[in-house]
């Protein structure tokens, strides 16, 4: 038993669906300042919720998320060779994380 009286939950997003879910992190430099507060952040699927997104960080990563925070940037109406275009839109997950816990994006998922 774990600290609150109850049994650790089993996964129920599968390996892939993880992988699905994330889709990238995401470095600037704005992102690496917040990776030394703990946070972290990825570009996730447009559908993904945020139960999702904390699972799957937490099963890919083997980290404890504190919370999650999410927003969707709108695509810019862009010209591409003249031509008026649009860019798609992203969805960017703010993930926290517990004291003392970090991800290492330089290097690559098991």
């Amino acid at each position: 038993m774990s600290e609150a009286g109850t049994t650790p939950r089993r996964p129920t997003l599968s390996r892939e669906a993880m992988y699905a879910t994330i889709r990238s992190p995401i470095v600037t430099e704005k992102s690496t300042s917040a990776s030394e507060r703990g946070q972290y952040i990825f570009r996730v699927a447009p559908e993904a919720t945020k139960p999702e997104i904390k699972e799957a960080i937490e099963g890919l990563f083997g980290v404890k998320v504190l919370e999650v925070n999410t927003l969707v940037t709108k695509g810019k109406t862009k010209r591409f060779k003249g031509r008026p275009g649009k860019r798609s839109d992203v969805k960017k997950a703010y993930v926290r994380l517990e004291k003392g816990q970090q991800i290492d994006l330089s290097t690559g998922l098991a």
